[in-house]
């Protein structure tokens, strides 16, 4: 921070103290009916915020970071979690609690410390998103949720569902992929999972922050009507799923206004249109105005010490005192806020720091999401999975010796048992680099106990191949660390792994590539390579996970939540706007080439043929589809056919349903429609009804604000991925129909 912004914010705790002592606060009410848990959380907001001053309704609406970081000359908020994302002080007069904040969507984060609080990590969202299981999902949040909360937290910055435009986003691994359909849906219920544990969620980063480069000042131009049907619909069907009580509104500019500022984006869209009643949050540093931002839909300026100036502090009284913002405005501030914490539980539930957390428990969740979420992209002759009597075992490269790898910024959790590899650069944020210590050399010698299992560190490619070379099998482990506020540079591997990987192919026939990755990246000796593995930052039990499904212990069953590419030409913009050395400078992002033609949907607009579709996963077994038919029910599409599993191994598949129209224009020639995740033992089929999101089906009109579904024909393809493997098809003839922004059926 700027020494300025220290100075700014010390002058205005001296002349407006936000902190009331006990002789300024008014005496506390003798009667409190907002605390009558009969009443319903609008009412019991409304009461509450009828009950306080001014001053105590503009303390809701301005929040600090963690105490460590209080500027000089101002006292640090009491009752703050040391390191930690966020505080907002309570109101003890009214009985209202604290509200206590960490980041982030992967698990209890610890701001930059030398004594962390170790917490149990989830794998990647990336990875996450690739079970297709939305039970899975909502474990997840739970169990990151219930840590939250035995933590001291009653508010966790989670709900990261920014679609991948770009596969070099630095923060990709936070989110759920390029789909809508599929972020929304699994974002949302990991959210609804946070939630369960009386703990208030968010869903960030509103809106279409989909590059880290230029965070802070690129302007983003898009199609509203496009932007619709794709990075909002993945925030809406968020929303829709878990009833989050937060939306954080993220850095950029949208249409030339930043988007904590920015009335289309939080008046007209989300708190009119989609008729969200809880309260938007500045992302941290992203508030830039006082009247602006209050009139505009902000509802809380947060992190004030990243920002340049208390924009919610003295300015906000001053401007509700002048008229230039209505006391009604901060009557709604305070109200979304407070009911918040009335509709989550979280004031008839108050947290307290020191709970005991069931590691183990835990551990063994997040070991589950990384099995199912590990993607089998190539396993030719069956290399995989290995067995028990194998001999002589290679394993090269990624720190795989001790640890897991994990990736960088806000969202880093602090692991049991430490950092597996301190000191790797970056040592400052987004980083320290964090392996995990959950050792996949350690947990493959369990799995085979007989074998000799060799290590070399992958750093002298030459060496490594003459160790592959020696070995009945090689495993390569190959990483790709990204974070915050960086995105990759390429594509391609760092540190020369492409090298070392084809040396050890060349040195070995038997060589698995297994991937620790933030997204997708270019594999240019795919073709050399009989096996590969796709782990993604696999969390804090990623070790034991990738040993299980490397030896069959688990069949794998992840499908890809975002394509990968050949290379950058494949994207819609090989090179990636702005420039990360300026910083500073403002500049347009054009997503208008696009549209909401995201991820597989550019690549079948274009013909292009990627290394790995969207929906691409395979399993030590094989499945088959049959009866696909199509209904509409009450209003509903309905599609219907059996699975079968004609392998002689249990396993999970994903079937997908895309559609097509065959008359009406589209922004690509499918959309996917719905899925199902289905458990099967060999030689058993189920039975799928797969209820197709109505949306799905539409062009949104901006002007109208409706869906519109043309009515005729369109195809309903049943594959195991985006390319239409294992495909099957039907066709259906629809009405004309008209549905409302919230996608309910017009009469």
């Amino acid at each position: 921070m700027r020494l300025n912004q220290l100075t700014l914010v010390a002058a205005l705790a001296a002349a407006f103290p936000l902190f009331a002592t006990a002789a300024d606060a008014p005496a506390a009410p003798a009667q409190k009916p907002w605390l009558d848990r009969s009443l319903s959380a609008d009412k019991r907001a409304e009461l509450a915020v009828k009950a306080m001053t001014r001053e105590e309704k503009l303390r809701w609406v301005f929040g600090y970071f963690g105490t460590s970081f209080a500027p000089k000359g101002t006292t640090p908020p009491k009752g703050a979690i040391p390191f930690s994302a966020g505080f907002v002080p309570g109101n003890p007069r009214l009985g209202l609690p604290d509200l206590l904040e960490t980041d982030a969507g992967l698990g209890v984060a610890t701001q930059a410390t030398p004594t962390p609080r170790e917490r149990t990590a989830l794998p990647s969202g990336l990875a996450t998103a690739s079970t297709w299981d939305t039970q899975m999902a909502y474990a997840g949040g739970a169990m990151i949720g219930s840590e939250a909360r035995l933590s001291g937290f009653n508010v966790m910055l989670a709900g990261g569902v920014n679609l991948m435009r770009d596969p070099r986003n630095g923060r990709n691994f936070e989110y759920a992929g390029e789909d809508p359909l599929l972020a929304g849906t699994m974002v949302g219920h990991a959210v609804k999972g946070i939630e369960s544990n009386h703990v208030i969620s968010t869903v960030k980063h509103y809106a279409l922050n989909d590059q880290e480069t230029g965070r802070n000042e690129h302007d983003v131009r898009i199609d509203k009507a496009a932007a619709r049907m794709s990075d909002l619909l993945a925030m809406q069907l968020a929303l829709e799923q878990s009833d989050a009580g937060s939306v954080m509104c993220s850095y950029n500019r949208v249409f030339g206004t930043y988007a904590c500022e920015n009335d289309y984006l939080l008046n007209e869209v989300l708190k009119k249109d989609w008729g969200f009643k809880g309260y938007v949050m500045s992302d941290w540093g992203a508030t830039h105005s006082t009247v602006q931002a209050a009139n505009n839909g902000l509802d809380r300026q947060s992190g004030q010490e990243f920002d340049k100036s208390p924009y919610f502090g003295g300015a906000l009284d001053e401007a509700v005192k002048n008229g230039y913002v209505s006391e009604a405005r901060l009557d709604d501030m305070a109200t979304r806020i407070v009911r918040a914490m009335f509709a989550k539980g979280v004031v008839d539930n108050p947290v307290a720091q020191g709970g005991k957390i069931d590691f183990a428990k835990n551990g063994a969740v997040s070991r589950a999401t990384a099995e199912e979420g590990i993607v089998l992209l190539k396993n030719d002759n069956r290399v995989l999975p290995l067995s028990k009597d194998v001999k002589t075992i290679a394993i090269i490269g990624g720190h795989a010796d001790v640890g897991v790898l994990s990736g960088g910024g806000s969202s880093q959790v602090y692991p049991v048992g430490g950092n597996a590899v301190p000191g790797l650069e970056p040592k400052v944020w987004p980083g320290p680099v964090v392996y995990y210590p959950s050792s996949p050399l350690r947990h493959i010698q369990a799995l085979a106990p007989n074998a000799k299992v060799v290590y070399d560190d992958g750093t002298d490619p030459a060496r490594a191949a003459r160790v592959a070379a020696q070995a009945d099998v090689a495993l390569v482990f190959a990483t790709q660390w990204i974070g915050e506020a960086n995105d990759a540079t390429s594509l391609a591997l760092p540190d020369n792994q492409d090298t070392l990987i084809d040396n050890v192919a060349g040195a070995n026939p038997r060589t698995v590539v297994v991937l620790e990755t933030g997204g997708p990246v270019a594999m240019p000796w795919v073709s050399k390579i009989p096996a590969v593995l796709e782990a993604w930052y696999p969390g804090t039990s990623g070790g034991e996970a990738i040993a299980r499904v490397l030896f069959g212990a688990v069949n794998p069953s992840g499908h890809l939540p975002a394509t990968f590419p050949v290379s950058e030409q494949q994207l819609p913009r090989p090179k990636l706007d702005g420039d990360p050395k300026q910083p500073e400078q403002r500049f347009t992002v054009d997503y208008t080439k696009e549209g909401a033609a995201v991820g597989y949907k550019w690549f079948d607009q274009k013909g292009l043929t990627p290394l790995f579709p969207f929906g691409h996963g395979l399993s030590y077994t094989t499945f088959s589809y049959s009866g696909l038919a199509s209904q509409v029910k009450d209003g509903r599409l309905h599609v219907r056919f059996k699975v079968t599993n004609t392998g002689n191994v249990a396993g999970k598949d994903v079937p997908q349903v895309y559609v097509s129209p065959l008359a009406a224009k589209w922004e690509a020639p499918k959309r996917l429609a719905g899925w199902d995740k289905v458990a099967l033992q060999p030689g058993e089929s189920k039975e799928v009804d797969v209820v197709v999101e109505p949306r799905i089906l539409g062009l949104f009109d901006e002007k109208s604000k409706t869906w519109r579904i043309a009515k005729g024909k369109y195809k309903l393809v049943l594959a195991e991925d985006a390319a239409g493997k294992n495909a099957t098809s039907v066709t259906v003839d629809l009405p004309a129909s008209t549905l409302d922004v919230r996608g309910r059926q017009r009469k």
